[in-house]
């Protein structure tokens, strides 16, 4: 039994697991999106933002840390079919991914649910992104219980009763200052 065991075993051997999960990784921060199944979109989704986050600190240590669990590596780009160094993986997390979540705590990844199938296994096939630098995290807006709905209501009805208890006082005060000036104006 699999009592209290988390993770993923995904039918590799521990190493194979943790390579294949920085390899996901490195490519996610050097590409931005990233295809691949819906089993490992889940279990790399947890490991990178563990590692955005690390990034946000944007400390000599925090960089260490992240270079021992992601490995630091090249990112080439190939021009005139030459390859082109363009920066490490480690460098983009710190200099760009990490500044662009300071304001956000956390949900920096989502995934998408392709309607494609993989051949060979028909495996499901997902996208998993990085959330743009401009998505703000949507806010559901409350729905009100009964309970909640009717304290509401009582209190804007004493609130009203209280403005219609104020503005008959008001009136009541209008007219007896209007008595007491015809009264003056009599005399």
């Amino acid at each position: 039994m699999r009592h209290r065991i988390s993770g993923r075993h995904l039918s590799r051997t521990s190493e194979h697991r943790l390579a294949m999960r920085r390899n996901l990784v490195a490519q996610l921060f050097e590409h931005e999106t990233i295809s691949t199944t819906i089993a490992k979109a889940k279990d790399v989704k947890a490991f990178a933002e563990k590692l955005i986050t690390l990034a946000k600190q944007g400390t000599l240590s925090a960089r260490r840390r992240a270079i021992a669990l992601l490995g630091d590596r090249n990112i080439i780009d190939y021009e005139n079919n030459k390859e082109v160094k363009k920066g490490t993986v480690i460098g983009k997390l710190f200099s760009e991914l990490g500044p662009r979540y300071l304001d956000r705590s956390g949900g920096y990844t989502r995934i998408i649910r392709l309607p494609l199938r993989r051949l060979g296994d028909n495996g499901q096939l997902v996208l998993l992104q990085l959330i743009g630098p401009d998505e703000k995290p949507s806010k559901k807006p409350k729905t009100t219980t009964k309970r909640s709905a009717r304290k509401k209501h009582r209190e804007t009805a004493k609130v009203g009763d209280d403005i219609n208890v104020e503005e008959a006082a008001e009136d009541e005060d209008a007219a007896k200052d209007s008595s007491q000036a015809d009264e003056s104006s009599k005399q």
